[in-house]
């Protein structure tokens, strides 16, 4: 999961880079991509998911799995 997430996050990162550097060009006020910016997208990005699934993962080993067969 993790190298495929930073494949994507690599090729992803050169994508937006250059869409953002065309449509920054046709305004009149001119900024720098820094690379930065993309760096903290994919950590925070990543934060979310490890922290998303590390609390389904402890939900699930916390519950009782007789009240989830009673239930079905």
């Amino acid at each position: 999961m993790l190298d495929s997430y930073i494949l994507n996050t690599m090729h992803l990162k050169q994508v937006a880079g250059w869409w953002m550097h065309e449509w920054l060009a046709d305004f009149a006020f001119h900024t720098d991509m820094s690379w930065w910016i993309f760096a903290a997208a994919g950590i925070i990005a990543l934060v979310i998911a490890f922290v998303t699934i590390s609390f389904q993962s402890i939900k699930a080993a916390l519950a009782n799995p007789v009240k989830s067969l009673r239930s079905e």
